[in-house]
């Protein structure tokens, strides 16, 4: 197995021992990301809209500095500190996959790293 880890600016830095993510045997993962902001350090707002963009904008680009899209995302896991904040969290969401939408689970936790309100993780097929 020969594996690629990738790194981009951005998106946010790793906060502890992993990396952004990894290209292996023609697929990409993609560590959960957090709402931050590559540019301040800091999260992109307050609401779930907010932080779910932001999280699936920094999945965004770590894809495409790998010349992958999002619609390559083949499946996604989504972590909600609330799960009554899902229908919000859906619709930011749609936003992002249109069509072809990738297997999807999505799961209440007790806590997020930085006290997040949301955190998702990615698997997509490579070119």
């Amino acid at each position: 197995m020969h594996k690629t880890i990738l790194t981009t600016s951005k998106a946010p830095g790793a906060i502890g021992p992993y990396s952004q993510g990894v290209r292996a045997n023609g697929f990409v993962f993609i560590s959960g990301q957090l709402p931050i902001d590559p540019a301040t350090g800091e999260f992109a707002g307050n609401t779930i809209i907010e932080q779910t963009k932001q999280s699936l904008l920094n999945i965004k680009h770590i894809l495409e500095s790998e010349d992958i899209a999002l619609n390559d995302v083949v499946k996604t896991t989504v972590l909600l500190k609330d799960i009554n904040d899902f229908a919000a969290m859906n619709e930011v969401y749609a936003g992002f996959f249109k069509k072809d939408c990738p297997a999807r689970s999505a799961f209440q936790v007790a806590a997020l790293p930085k006290d997040a309100l949301v955190e998702i993780e990615v698997i997509a097929a490579a070119r």
